[in-house]
C-alpha cells in the first residue's frame, strides 16, 4: 500500500496536472463570466432590437409533428454572442498584445565582430582576446 501511496502522490503533483487544474478552473471562471455577459448585457440588447429575447415558443407544424424552431434560434443566437463577446474581448487584445510585443526594437547591441578574425568582442575591448590585434 506505501507504493501505491508514492506513485498516486508522484501522479498528483506533476507539472502538468497542476497546470490542467489550473486551466480547468480559469476555464470555469471564464465561462461564467461570458455567460453572465450574454444573459445580462447582450441577450436585453437583442430584446430590445427584437422585440423578445425567448424565441422558444416559435414553432410551426407539418403532419402533427411539431417543430420547435425557436428553441434552436435560442441556441444559436447564444452561441453568436459567446463567439462575438470572445472574439471582442479575448482574441482582439491578446492579438494587440502579441503585435506590440513583436514590435520592440531590439536591444542595442554590445558585441562587434573583430575586423581581423571576425569573432565577437565587447564594444569596449581595445584588442581582440582571440587573434589579440588592437582594435581602433
Amino acid at each position: 500500500m506505501p507504493g501505491f501511496m508514492k506513485e498516486f502522490k508522484a501522479f498528483i503533483l506533476r507539472g502538468n496536472m497542476v497546470d490542467l487544474a489550473v486551466a480547468v478552473v480559469i476555464g470555469t471562471a471564464f465561462a461564467a463570466l461570458i455567460a453572465s455577459l450574454v444573459a445580462d448585457l447582450l441577450t436585453p440588447l437583442i430584446a430590445a432590437i427584437f422585440g423578445t429575447q425567448d424565441f422558444s415558443s416559435l414553432t410551426f407544424t407539418i403532419n402533427n409533428s411539431v417543430f420547435r424552431y425557436g428553441s434552436f434560434l435560442n441556441a444559436l443566437i447564444t452561441f453568436a454572442t459567446i463567439a462575438v463577446a470572445v472574439f471582442f474581448f479575448v482574441v482582439v487584445p491578446v492579438n494587440a498584445l502579441v503585435a506590440r510585443a513583436r514590435r520592440e526594437p531590439p536591444a542595442d547591441p554590445t558585441t562587434e565582430k573583430c575586423p581581423e578574425c571576425l569573432s565577437e568582442i565587447p564594444l569596449d575591448a581595445r584588442r581582440c582576446a582571440f587573434c589579440t590585434s588592437e582594435l581602433t
